[in-house]
């Protein structure tokens, strides 16, 4: 999908990027912090967490300016077939989505905080779907690595449904950590590399826009 659209350029996408704009939220509503009732002090120095919101180049532009987020990785997650190229996870057959994976201190920035972001920078009320970028690998998910982590998303997801923030029920899966893999290299670091690409310019940083509005005091 995303060949398609680099080929319809700015006309289409600055249209798609409206909508779903308007789509995502009602009018100026924030999504509430999540309660934090859970919250535990975590003695690690580093920890992880993996995510799908579309498509990955838009998620890591927002997640590398976040303030306690060391490394970024773009990759797949979720599929059937080991080692998975692009072209076999743009199937959509292969099972995976398109996911990143991050590290990030945790006496710095929050797991809470992690989702905060991710779900207020994305829409997750449209199954394997994000603007124009449709297909199960498009899904919104966030993949877990531990007990706590798992309690601390099936919270907050059910906050935000209990708010109405949204206009239809969240369809993010809340699903175990499987084996990750790494995207290929020319999708590493893709925005700051490629921010002049019309999907860079009409996707990817709207986007990153919102998420230096909303969060400049998480930001680097």
């Amino acid at each position: 999908m995303k060949q398609l659209l680099f080929a319809v350029l700015s006309t289409l996408l600055a249209t798609a990027c409206a909508n779903q704009a308007s789509n995502t939220q009602e009018k100026d509503k924030s999504l509430p912090t999540f309660q934090k009732t859970m919250n535990t002090e975590n003695a690690k120095t580093k920890d992880t967490a993996t995510l799908g919101g579309g498509c990955f180049w838009c998620v890591e532009a927002v997640f590398q300016r976040l303030k306690g987020v060391d490394t970024v990785i773009s990759g797949y997650m979720g599929g059937q077939k080991a080692n998975p190229t692009y072209k076999e996870v743009c199937t959509g057959l292969s099972g995976h989505a398109e996911v990143i994976q991050i590290i990030f201190d945790p006496k710095v920035v929050s797991y809470q905080e992690i989702l905060e972001v991710f779900w207020n920078t994305h829409d997750p009320t449209t199954l394997n779907r994000q603007g124009n970028d449709e297909g199960t690998q498009y899904r919104s998910a966030v993949f877990y690595y531990s007990e706590e982590q798992k309690l601390i998303a099936e919270a907050y997801k059910k906050q935000l449904d209990s708010s109405g923030v949204f206009s239809a029920p969240i369809v993010t899966e809340i699903v175990p950590a499987v084996e990750f893999y790494s995207a290929e290299g020319y999708h590493q670091d893709y925005y700051n590399q490629n921010g002049a690409q019309p999907y860079c310019q009409y996707v990817v940083r709207p986007k990153v826009e919102k998420f230096e509005k909303k969060f400049k005091d998480k930001m680097k």
